[in-house]
């Protein structure tokens, strides 16, 4: 086979472009591990194999990608660029063969399902269970995490669908609401308000709080509801489990505000129902618009969304 030669100031055709589709690959490889002999291993190649194909890359594009220190290379600036859209390049090309291979048997294909931590305990078993039970032979690969992940996980397509809060208003993401989750305000028993029915956010403006880190939907929704009462909370930890911090409230640390725990009795603690401002947040599906759903995970969307089935609901 001849070289090919990507000329500059022209636009790279598709005999051009299917040229270095498989050099890309080994690319990606060896800019993820920075070192041709893991990378070789990490792909079933021999290294001595590796070694041309990303010189050739190079000389192709006319460019260094690499620097080199032996078997251990550094990416140089052009090949930060290319790894971005690289890796962009090959998610899209792995979702169009994991679409035709889904939709081409919905009973043995695949689906990734992204979830908010929150949700791990109780909703998220009880639906893999009524799932499994009508398609057993769809292997499932899931994501607990942040919501800020969970979209992005949607974005690369990593995951097909996710189970989120809050909704994204996003044009490259549709989002379906699904359920409704209340929050309560979590305090120690002995607190000066665990005796009472209920409590306006605002009695708790003194308090010191426990709450989630950046990135969780709930951190920004709990904020929000905070300025509505009027107040900025004093923090004394930060996490991403809410037992956790239903734990270290129960410790005297702080009080905080999360979902009703409704299949976990944890000592120590009261949980407030709060009459103002309205503490209850929408959970729904959400998925890319621009990439259709494979079978596998309209069937799993099909199962969300069956007629009188809630998320949340026991």
């Amino acid at each position: 086979m001849r070289p090919m030669h990507v000329r500059k100031g022209h636009d790279a055709s598709m005999d051009e472009m299917a040229a270095l589709a498989p050099r890309l690959h080994q690319f990606v490889a060896v800019a993820r591990t920075e070192h041709m002999t893991h990378a070789a291993d990490a792909i079933g190649v021999p290294q001595s194999t590796l070694s041309r194909g990303i010189a050739r890359l190079e000389a192709d594009l006319g460019v260094a990608l690499f620097g080199r220190s032996g078997r251990t290379v550094r990416l140089t600036r052009e090949g930060r660029t290319l790894l971005r859209h690289a890796e962009r390049a090959l998610a899209e090309l792995s979702t169009g063969i994991r679409e035709i291979l889904g939709d081409a048997d919905v009973l043995h294909g695949r689906v990734g399902l992204a979830f908010l931590t929150t949700l791990g305990s109780a909703a998220i078993p009880r639906l893999l269970r009524d799932f499994r039970t009508l398609y057993p032979g769809v292997q499932l690969d899931l994501l607990q995490g942040a919501h800020a992940v969970l979209l992005d996980r949607l974005r690369s397509g990593d995951a097909d669908l996710a189970l989120t809060s809050p909704l994204p208003d996003e044009p490259g993401l549709v989002a379906v609401p699904l359920d409704e989750e209340e929050l309560r305000l979590v305090v120690p028993a002995g607190h000066r308000l665990a005796e009472r029915d209920g409590v306006a956010l605002a009695e708790a403006a003194r308090e010191t709080f426990v709450r989630f880190l950046p990135g969780f939907g709930l951190r920004g929704t709990v904020d929000a509801w905070c300025r509505e009462a009027g107040f900025v909370p004093r923090v004394a930890f930060e996490g991403g489990d809410a037992e956790t911090l239903r734990g270290l409230v129960g410790a005297g640390l702080g009080v905080a505000l999360l979902p009703v725990a409704h299949h976990l009795l944890v000592p120590g603690v009261v949980e407030l129902p709060v009459t103002e401002p309205r503490t209850v947040r929408t959970i729904g599906a959400v998925w890319a618009r621009g990439r259709p759903l494979t079978a596998p995970a309209r069937a799993l969307l099909d199962v969300v969304c069956s007629p009188g089935r809630r998320l949340l609901g026991s």
